[in-house]
């Protein structure tokens, strides 16, 4: 079977040493998703979990919550979260600054 491509939606839990916006106040984490697009063997299923990379190639895993057809983007979003209860603050950076990851905001304004 050939690789799919994917869309992956993660979301992460808080950093273990929260970042701060410019007024001093932590970055709240639960009204932000990553998004990557990427290829996969196999269309992942819920419960799954799926190594996922940052810059730097630092890998972590993902548990997969949910899988959908998005007919706009005519192509899978696979919504994941992060595995571990907290991220670390080097990991939460890499995931930021990285090329490959779109930092969403749930609501826009």
């Amino acid at each position: 079977m050939a690789a799919q491509r994917v869309e992956i939606n993660l979301r992460i839990p808080q950093v273990k040493e929260p970042v701060t916006d410019a007024s001093g106040y932590p970055i709240n984490n639960h009204d932000v998703r990553f998004i990557k697009r990427m290829e996969v063997d196999a269309l992942p299923r819920p419960g799954e979990r799926i190594q996922l990379t940052a810059s730097g190639d630092s890998p972590f895993l993902g548990t997969v919550v949910r899988t959908d057809w998005d007919d706009s983007k005519e192509m899978f979003v696979v919504s994941c979260q992060y595995t571990l209860k907290s991220i670390s603050r080097p990991l939460y950076l890499a995931l930021m600054e990285g090329a490959d990851w779109t930092r969403k905001p749930l609501l826009q304004t």
